[in-house]
C-alpha cells in the first residue's frame, strides 16, 4: 500500500489511522532517512491511542514508553549496532502486551520478530519540504489482515 502524505498533518493523519488497527503485542517497523516522519507518524499512533504527552525520537534513549491503552514502546536503534542488542532485553518488550514501533529496524533484523507490518517513508527527490511516499506492508497473516482494515480506513480520495 502506496500513501502519498503532504504536510506533518497528514502523517500524524495517518498515524491515527495506523492506531485504529494496531493491538497489544504488535509491532511496526519503521524505516526512512533522518528528518524523513518516523516520529511524527508515531506521534499520530500515540494521539490516535489517547496519549497527548510529548512525542520525541528516542534516539539517544533508544527507548521511550507512551502510556497510552496499549502502552507503545518506540524503539530507535540508529546508534546501535547488532550486538548492543542482546544486551538490552528485547525480547522482554517486544510481543509482551505492548505495540512495539521500532525505528532503524534492519540494525536488529535478525533478533526482531519477522512477523509485522513494516513501513518506509522516502523522500520526494530528496527534498524534505516536499510531499513524501509512505510504503506500507505485510509480513505474516496477522498483519496482512491488518494491513487489509487500514485500507478501509485511509481516505486516499485527496492523496
Amino acid at each position: 500500500m502506496d500513501i502519498k502524505v503532504n504536510s506533518e498533518e497528514e502523517m500524524q493523519i495517518l498515524g491515527r489511522d495506523l492506531a485504529a488497527v494496531l493491538d497489544e503485542d504488535d509491532v511496526v517497523y519503521l524505516r526512512g532517512e533522518l528528518g524523513a516522519g518516523k516520529t511524527v507518524l508515531v506521534r499520530g499512533i500515540a494521539r490516535g491511542l489517547g496519549y497527548e504527552g510529548r512525542v520525541t525520537s528516542p534516539t539517544f534513549t533508544l527507548m521511550n514508553v507512551y502510556p497510552s491503552k496499549p502502552m507503545i514502546c518506540h524503539f530507535d536503534f540508529y546508534r546501535l549496532e547488532s550486538p548492543d542488542l542482546l544486551d538490552l532485553g528485547l525480547e522482554e518488550y517486544i510481543e509482551c502486551g505492548v505495540i512495539s514501533l521500532v525505528e532503524w529496524p534492519q540494525i536488529g533484523k535478525e533478533l526482531l520478530p519477522r512477523e509485522a507490518l513494516w513501513i518506509e517513508i522516502e523522500l520526494t527527490d530528496g527534498d524534505y519540504e516536499r510531499a513524501r511516499t509512505v510504503h506500507i506492508s505485510a509480513q505474516g497473516k496477522k498483519y496482512r489482515e491488518k494491513l487489509e482494515r487500514l485500507r478501509q480506513i485511509v481516505d486516499l480520495s485527496d492523496r
